[in-house]
């Protein structure tokens, strides 16, 4: 089979396509045909430099989420999921070739009126998305703060945290990420680039209840001021990106100070499976967009 490879770190360049061994479902497992791969922002930093979660050795296929359909299943699996459309993580590489072998505890059905390349794209970034908000618990008329509201997860946070009633404040960069989050529902939309982008949040809803940071640094430092330690629900900040190359590393003591309560995430297996079936759903139902 063909396959996309990464033997050095740099830019796009450093992809290059070539042959590699076509894989055998084992037990448990399926064979998926590829007819998307997800590439996050996340693997656009690992391939650039070999920085993330994943660290395997070079060379290797990169990708951590395809979507196709099961041709060929293993010992002891259902061969009833052979036709099936499914999206499925990879275990952090392998996803950029025509086929991978995966467990089939781990694949996700795609329901009918989803399109294979919009579920692929909500696979990693829509259960993230959907675990922040669990996480956060926003309730209507909360003021929530998502930074980098049109970027990958930033664009989900701001429909779901509408969703629930919140009063969504985006910050992102330029007039046209700007639109968007107005577009996705986003009340109060700033362009965090101008100096003052925080006084106009202020200005605007006088401080929030929520910050959901992706952003991370001097932007993310920023979002935390503008936490209202009188919010009604208490005050929450979820840091779950570095887009800015670095933690926005507020201490645990000086948020106690402030009465803010930050927030990690530890999903368990149940509840990655439960919010990647709920994005999959909102998706095919016209209620969530990507």
């Amino acid at each position: 089979m063909r396959a996309v490879w990464l033997k050095e770190f740099g830019g796009p360049q450093v992809l290059v396509a070539a042959d590699a061994p076509d894989p055998v479902p084992g037990p448990g497992q399926v064979l998926v045909e590829v007819a998307f791969a997800n590439i996050t922002f996340v693997e656009t930093q690992f391939r650039a430099t070999g920085a993330g979660p994943f660290r395997p050795d070079l060379p290797m296929i990169p990708g951590n989420g395809v979507g196709g359909v099961v041709t060929a299943v293993g010992k002891g699996t259902d061969p009833e999921l052979v036709g099936r459309r499914v999206v499925t993580s990879t275990g952090g590489s392998g996803g950029y070739a025509q086929r991978v072998a995966v467990d089939a505890a781990g694949i996700f059905p795609v329901p009918e009126g989803l399109g294979l390349d919009a579920a692929v794209a909500l696979l990693a970034d829509g259960r993230t998305a959907a675990m922040l908000v669990r996480a956060a618990g926003p309730r209507p008329g909360d003021r929530v703060l998502v930074e980098a509201a049109a970027g990958g997860v930033g664009t989900l946070l701001v429909q779901l945290a509408r969703a629930a009633g919140a009063r969504v404040v985006a910050a992102a960069g330029g007039d046209r990420k700007t639109a968007l989050a107005r577009e996705l529902g986003a009340e109060v939309a700033v362009d965090y680039r101008a100096p003052d982008w925080a006084e106009r949040v202020r200005a605007a809803v006088g401080g929030v209840d929520v910050v959901f940071d992706g952003v991370g640094g001097a932007i993310g430092r920023a979002a935390f001021d503008l936490l209202d330690p009188s919010a009604a629900h208490g005050a929450r900040m979820l840091s779950y990106g570095l887009a800015s190359g670095a933690w926005a590393d507020i201490p645990e003591e000086t948020a106690r100070e402030r009465g803010v309560t930050l927030l990690n995430l530890r999903p368990t297996p149940e509840e990655v499976r439960t919010c990647t079936e709920i994005v999959l759903t909102e998706a095919a139902a016209g209620r969530l967009r990507r």
